[in-house]
């Protein structure tokens, strides 16, 4: 019981804080959760994604211009990104578990500062395949070391950090490629080695400031968890790679991503080759999803603060990817107009289950994780992401644009599924986790009673005063 009710007053305090701060984006960049860290830890996000945002808006044109290389080597070069980015995440969840995460993510900022240098001497094919793959990596590894440490630094009010590292990261992307346009505008060699100079400076200020904050421990429960080296799931030697459960939950994440693609890959493709729609549409889908996330985070974040809610929010990512796949599915091939409000919508819906994805696949992956090793877990949670990046185009511009509505109607109808799965098994493990732990907690609460017992059976009378 003593448990229990420890818990409802770290959630009292929680919530309170919550209230005393302010429920809008400018209140919650004041005061974010995690404090002065965390507020430091933003900004170098904001300067990271800016610099981000003006390679991802002028890297194909440099390479296609600047370095001379055919669209099948192009495509080779980001296929080998996406690959390697896999990697990136699990292995920094490796060694985050046994190294300082602040150390780490400075490290990787320094990394991606020397890869992305070298393009300012490197042109050839086989060295670029070797920067680009080295530089991806880099970056999925820098983003689950992020994630670990606003786990570690907001505690229980993760998912309004979650809300606040997103609505920053989008302006700082947008931000990075409106800084992009005017380089490409200018379109000359040194326009280019400008913006990568500019990608270059912003690992650098992202390094000082991460430099500046304060190694993140684990929580006063995670401590007393590891302290109890109880048998289990919760030791610090559970491996991710032999929890099926998790593993599990991995797996169906993985399609619960490809949002991500849809919006930036099929709508465009499907705007172009499928409909009479002005291609000056396209950009209208990125300002749409940088703009509605950026306003609408906070507030979606706010409603899915539990992992039960977070269970739910899948469900209703499936149901929103499904209504979004019908809405193209029936965008008519004739008429402008018409194809473009369908098409409008669509990235509306995307970016309202892009909203759901972030806050339920985050508060799960971190929930269904053991406390005490949740930096290997999180490492692991990371790849979904990554596999979604790599194999997200190829599933939907070979097989479901390929089939035409019913390949869009099959996949809304699959990903619906998934979500329902997802919900279910989340839900499932959680109840076992739970279980678990009030079983321990029992444990360990007739174990002292126990013990003074013994020790007092076994002791010397006590002398008469």
């Amino acid at each position: 019981m003593s448990w229990r009710r420890g818990v409802g007053k770290r959630k009292d305090r929680g919530e309170r804080g919550l209230r005393e701060g302010g429920t809008g984006l400018l209140a919650q960049l004041r005061r974010p959760p995690g404090g002065r860290d965390a507020k430091i830890m933003l900004f170098a996000q904001l300067l990271d994604r800016t610099g981000t945002g003006v390679w991802g808006a002028s890297c194909v044109l440099f390479f296609t211009f600047v370095a001379g290389l055919d669209g099948r080597q192009v495509g080779l070069l980001l296929g080998a990104a996406g690959v390697a980015g896999i990697a990136g995440s699990p292995l920094a969840g490796h060694l985050a578990a046994r190294f300082p995460a602040r150390t780490l993510l400075i490290g990787c900022h320094l990394l991606r500062l020397a890869t992305i240098c070298a393009l300012l001497v490197f042109t050839r094919f086989e060295v670029l395949l070797l920067v680009v793959a080295v530089t991806s990596l880099g970056d999925r590894a820098a983003k689950m070391l992020e994630m670990l440490f606003a786990t570690r630094a907001a505690g229980e009010r993760r998912g309004t950090y979650q809300a606040l590292s997103r609505s920053v990261a989008n302006a700082g992307y947008a931000l990075g490629a409106g800084l992009a346009a005017i380089g490409l505008a200018v379109g000359t060699r040194e326009a280019y080695q400008v913006l990568i100079l500019g990608n270059a400076l912003s690992f650098v200020l992202a390094a000082a400031l991460v430099w500046r904050t304060r190694e993140q421990r684990h929580g006063r429960v995670e401590a007393a968890a590891e302290a109890a080296d109880a048998p289990g799931e919760g030791r610090p030697d559970a491996n991710p790679w032999r929890d099926r459960g998790y593993l599990r939950f991995v797996l169906l994440d993985i399609p619960l991503c490809l949002d991500d693609s849809i919006l930036g890959v099929a709508l465009p493709l499907w705007l172009i080759e499928h409909t009479d729609a002005p291609h000056a549409l396209v950009p209208a889908f990125l300002i749409i999803n940088t703009v509605l996330v950026v306003v609408l985070q906070m507030t979606v974040s706010a409603r899915v603060r539990r992992p039960r809610e977070a269970a739910g929010a899948a469900r209703l990512y499936g149901l929103t990817l499904l209504g979004c796949c019908v809405l193209l599915a029936l965008t008519p091939e004739d008429g402008a107009w018409a194809a473009s409000i369908a098409l409008l919508a669509a990235a509306v819906l995307v970016t309202a289950a892009e909203l759901l994805r972030s806050v339920s696949s985050w508060e799960l992956a971190v929930s269904l994780a053991p406390r005490d090793a949740r930096a290997s877990y999180l490492g692991v949670a990371g790849m979904s992401q990554s596999i979604q990046k790599s194999a997200g185009p190829m599933l939907l511009t070979g097989v479901v644009m390929a089939a035409g509505p019913a390949g869009w109607l099959a996949l809304g109808a699959a990903v619906a599924g998934v979500a329902v799965v997802q919900r279910r098994t989340g839900l499932r493990r959680l109840e076992a986790m739970e279980a678990a732990e009030a079983v321990e907690a029992a444990a360990v609460s007739g174990a002292a009673p126990a013990a003074s017992r013994t020790a007092a059976k076994g002791s010397d009378p006590a002398p008469v005063s």
